[in-house]
This record gives C-alpha cells, sequence and structure tokens, in this order.
C-alpha cells in the first residue's frame, strides 16, 4: 500500500524535537521497514533534505521569491503571518506550516488518490525538474501549486523545506547509514562503504531493502556516475603534516582553482564539479583535452582547474567561475578567460577500482595514463626545511599553499580526515553561509552590502552568525549579490533582510573572540570576504565546531575561558 506523505512529514516532525541520536535512528529505522521497495530511496532523499537523488543531473530550480508567490496564492493569507511567525522559529518550513493553518482557501481534493503520498510527491518533484525550456516557468508554478493545494499544514511544512533544502531536522547521511543498516540488518560497514562509492544514501537504502548483503557487496563505480570526494582537514603548518603523516609525506601544491572529477569512457567525457554537478559543457577544451590524452578506455580521474592570464599565471577563484556558471557563448569567454587542468588522483581504470591502492601507487598509474596532461607538483619529504622552501614556492607562485597526502592512504569518498592536510600560510579562511544583510551608506546606499555570517551546527543543521562583515566584494559583486539575496529573502525589515542560508562565502579574518553579541559565543575580527565559493553547498560550510577548535587553538600556549551556547535567539 503506498506509504502517505503524511508520514514521512510527522516522521521528520519527530526528529526535529529529538537530541538522542540512538532514539532517532531507531525512529527512522523502524520507519523504512514499512516502505515499499520503490519508496525507499524517495523517502531517505526527503528526509534528508532532497527533492532528487543526490546524483540526479537534475534540479528543482525554483527560487524563495516564485515558492513564496506560490503559498500566497494558495492560502489567501496576508503574508504579515509568515514575517510574524518566522520572527518566532527563525524557520521557514514552520512559519509555512502556519501560513497553512490560516489560509482562507478551500482545499482542494488531492491529486493522488485519497492523500499525497511519496512516490506521488517524488513524482511531482520529477515533473518540476523536467519543466525546461519556453513556458516552463508557469508550468513549475502550476505544478508546486498543485501539489500544495492538496497538502495539510504540516505536509506543507516539509514540502517547503524539501523545496528550499533546509530541513535541519539534525538528522545527518551518518544516522541514516546506521538507521539502514538496523532496518535491512546487513553490516554498518558494508553500508558505509556502499555509501562511499555510490554518492548517494538514498540508493544504498534501495538496494539493502531489495538485494541485501549480496548488492551492497556488488555496489561500485559507474561511469558518469559522480564520486563523493575524498576531503582534507586543516593543518597548521608543515610540521604538523610531517607528523602526523608518521615521518614522511606527500606535498602538493594547492592549486586555487576548482577541483573536478572527470569520467571518461570510449570518447564519451563527463567533468563533474566539486558539487558534482554537470559542467562539461561549460569547459569544453578541458573535455578535449582528455580526450587527447588519456587513451584508457575507461577512466575517473580527479583534478583541478584554474584560470591564468596570458603569461599562464594563475587568475583569482571568481574568474573561473564565471566560466564554470556559463553554458552558452562558451567559446568567447574560453578565449577570455582560459584554463589549464592539473591531475593529481585516479579512482577507477579500465573497469577496476583503485581506491584501496595506496596513494604514491594511485599517483604512479595516473602519471603513466594521463599523457601530456601535467599533474599537480609534488615532493615526497620528511625534512621540514625542503617542505618549507616547497610552501613558499607555491605561494611565489601564486597558490593558495600546499596538501599534504599520506602516501600510503587509501581514498575514502566523501571522508573528510587527516589522510589528506591542508597547509595555508596564514589563519585558516572559513567557508561561512550569509543568513543576512544590511543595505549600506553612501555610494553603497541601495545595495545590501553589509553581511552576516554563519557556520553550520554539525549536530542540529542549524546556521549560528558568528560575525558581520562590508568588506571583500567588488562593486560589480554587490550588485549581484544583492540581486541574488533578494530572490532568497525571508523577511524584510527598513534596512536588513534576512535570506534563506544558500550562498557560502569564503572568509578571512584576523582571529576569533569570545563575544556575548552572538548566540554561539564567538566573533570574527576583522572579517572580510574572500571569494564567493559557487563551488559549494551551505552542507559543505564550516561547522561551528571548526570554528571553537580554531578559537581554542589560537590560545593554545596561553590560558582559555571555557564558554557555552547561550540560550537566548541573537543569531
Amino acid at each position: 500500500m503506498p506509504t502517505p506523505f503524511r508520514a514521512l512529514a510527522e516522521l521528520c516532525d519527530k526528529l526535529e524535537g529529538m537530541r538522542k541520536r540512538t532514539s532517532m535512528v531507531k525512529l527512522v529505522s523502524d520507519f523504512l521497514k514499512t516502505l515499499e521497495p520503490e519508496e525507499i530511496e524517495p523517502a531517505v532523499s526527503m528526509i534528508l533534505g532532497r527533492a532528487l537523488p543526490r546524483g540526479s543531473q537534475q534540479s528543482l530550480d525554483v527560487s524563495w521569491a516564485t515558492l513564496s508567490g506560490i503559498i500566497k496564492r494558495v492560502t489567501g493569507v496576508s503574508w504579515q503571518v509568515f514575517t510574524e511567525a518566522f520572527n518566532r522559529t527563525g524557520d521557514v518550513g514552520a512559519a509555512a506550516k502556519v501560513v497553512f493553518e490560516n489560509s482562507r482557501v478551500k482545499k482542494q481534493m488531492p491529486l493522488f488518490g485519497e492523500t499525497l503520498t511519496v512516490r506521488g510527491v517524488r513524482r511531482s518533484f520529477e515533473a518540476i525538474a523536467e519543466a525546461t525550456g519556453q513556458g516552463s516557468r508557469d508550468k513549475k508554478e502550476r505544478l508546486i501549486e498543485a501539489l500544495l493545494s492538496y497538502a495539510s499544514p504540516l505536509e506543507a511544512k516539509y514540502l517547503v523545506k524539501i523545496i528550499i533544502g533546509e530541513m535541519r531536522t539534525g538528522f545527518h547521511e551518518g544516522l541514516m547509514e546506521q538507521a539502514i543498516s538496523e532496518a535491512f540488518n546487513v553490516p554498518l560497514e558494508m553500508v558505509q562503504r556502499a555509501s562511499m562509492v555510490l554518492g548517494d544514501v538514498g540508493m544504498v537504502a534501495a538496494i539493502a531493502k531489495n538485494e541485501g548483503r549480496e548488492g551492497l557487496l556488488r555496489a561500485g563505480f559507474k561511469i558518469f556516475r559522480p564520486v563523493k570526494l575524498m576531503l582534507a582537514q586543516m593543518a597548521a603548518d608543515v610540521v604538523e603534516a610531517i607528523k602526523e603523516h608518521g615521518g614522511k609525506t606527500a606535498f602538493e601544491y594547492k592549486l586555487d582553482g576548482a577541483r573536478v572529477q572527470i569520467h571518461k569512457e570510449g570518447e564519451n567525457v563527463k567533468v563533474f564539479s566539486r558539487r558534482l554537478s554537470d559542467v562539461t559543457e561549460s569547459i569544453p577544451e578541458i573535455v578535449e583535452l582528455i580526450r587527447r590524452n588519456v587513451k584508457a578506455e575507461s577512466a575517473i580521474l580527479e583534478g583541478e582547474v584554474i584560470a591564468v592570464d596570458e603569461k599562464g599565471r594563475p587568475l583569482p577563484f571568481q574568474h573561473l567561475m564565471r566560466r564554470f556558471r556559463r553554458v552558452h557563448e562558451v567559446e568567447h569567454l574560453a578565449s577570455a578567460i582560459p584554463v589549464r587542468l592539473y591531475l593529481f588522483d585516479i579512482l577507477y581504470l579500465n573497469g577496476q577500482s583503485l581506491i584501496s591502492l595506496p596513494y604514491i601507487e594511485r599517483r604512479r598509474i595516473l602519471a603513466e595514463n594521463a599523457g601530456e596532461i601535467p599533474l599537480t607538483r609534488q615532493i615526497i619529504t620528511g625534512n621540514v626545511e625542503e617542505a618549507e622552501r616547497f610552501l613558499a614556492e607555491a605561494i611565489n607562485a601564486g597558490h593558495e599553499g600546499l596538501m599534504a597526502k599520506k602516501v600510503d592512504s587509501e581514498y575514502v569518498p566523501g571522508i573528510r580526515g587527516k589522510r589528506w592536510l591542508k597547509i595555508k600560510p596564514t589563519l585558516p579562511t572559513l567557508d561561512l553561509v550569509i543568513v543576512a544583510a544590511e543595505y549600506g551608506y553612501g555610494r553603497r546606499r541601495g545595495w545590501l552590502s553589509d553581511y552576516y555570517l554563519a557556520a553550520r551546527d554539525a549536530e542540529t543543521g542549524e546556521f549560528l552568525t558568528v560575525g558581520k562583515t562590508f568588506k571583500g566584494l567588488t562593486d560589480a559583486e554587490i550588485v549581484e549579490m544583492t540581486k541574488r539575496l533578494k530572490e532568497l529573502a525571508l523577511k524584510e525589515e527598513p534596512r536588513r533582510v534576512y535570506v534563506i542560508p544558500k550562498i557560502v562565502v569564503e572568509v578571512a579574518y584576523n582571529e576569533i573572540q569570545k563575544s556575548p553579541k552572538y548566540r554561539c559565543g564567538m566573533a570574527l575580527r576583522f572579517a572580510r570576504i574572500t571569494r564567493i565559493r559557487e563551488d559549494k553547498t551551505p552542507e559543505e560550510a564550516d561547522t561551528i565546531q571548526r570554528v571553537r577548535e580554531i578559537y581554542e587553538s589560537q590560545f593554545s600556549k596561553k590560558g582559555v575561558i571555557s564558554f557555552g551556547l547561550k540560550t537566548a535567539n541573537s543569531g
């Protein structure tokens, strides 16, 4: 029997009020057991706040401005009701629920039989994503309006949260893997391995339900299905990296570019961004470079694309992002902003996974199959002075710093660990999310130019403000940022706009201070935006736990006063 979407909404509502992880896992595990096989992946994705499978190259492409307009039409409620509810809760879904509870418009008969169902809602999301070209906006609006017209207030709350990608129940992928393990009686290690390789825990859940252990064991790479990337932690300096990696490590230039995953099968080549989006059409010269040089029948490669000037020197990151966002008139932009590819890893070659091989062996295989494509510059050493000279060379060449990779490390997709370390010569920058903005003064009057910056709480998914800045963006970037933030606006005051946390920016600062101003108890001193991280999602932003680590490390040789979260809602 089809599972009502109401059951999924009720589950998510219970999760929001829970903090004990074992209880959360048990609740979701029990729910997964009740689902039909074809409902597993959609349900898992939606519980995690995704309308479509993680590996899907489609998107709903629905702005908050569009969605809020539909909610107003469907309910006939004054938007002041939403604003007041949002002020109380700080949650867009909860505020939408209040609006639907106050609806003055008669609820329509359900679209999918007696109730909205998990599969029916997924089909609606698929139809919204498939609406492209002329008239697509009107079609998307009609589909969303129909969906919300049949929804109860609680269902509307979670439909809105899924559409805008703002679930915030505190139930993350790691807990979902545990729930899948419990629900279908398969070892957690198998679930985690399959999730790493397939890159989509929803797909893993479906395999566990339908095929059990045998299916999970068969899970492997598939060309043109992007794989989660292995991630790195920060290291203070080369000394820490060498010590962490047992006295010797592989140092490589950390390029100021965009990380890409390249899939090749025969003459077919696709390039995926750090966010696993298909960017093949934006960089055709990279596709041709791979075709000319990589002779293997099939391969999955990793590398870094950088923008360069006429002398081959690295250009700032924002120039490269202009290339990645462009899909029309690419030829003109290609001549204005040429790009260069450097490879640094290989995950798959001619039908064989290589991720279990030591890094140094993967690097050797990569060199044998890269043709004339350069690899990132590398030295393997345990000598601190040699490593520091190499770091200085990287900085002088216009790059960010160094990567340090443990020579015998396996490739672990989707995991951030100490096998790979990032080294920058200054305080580490933070990738933070803009949650509000204020209008500027003087020549910036009329533009949203003062930005509130937030880090993600890894435990709850909440974004906690850690600072504010008006520095770093050019006038042109401020104009574009104003346009984007207004489309994401949740609430507007005379000078301040609160927005859906979607835009990630890299932020430099002088230090992190203890502060009563923000609820997290910390504040960045002299924060300034160094670039807009178009390649990162809000879920990939730095966590408040990471901010606290940096705060405490500043005082490693001094005394430090501990603090906790305040209860006041001050940011």
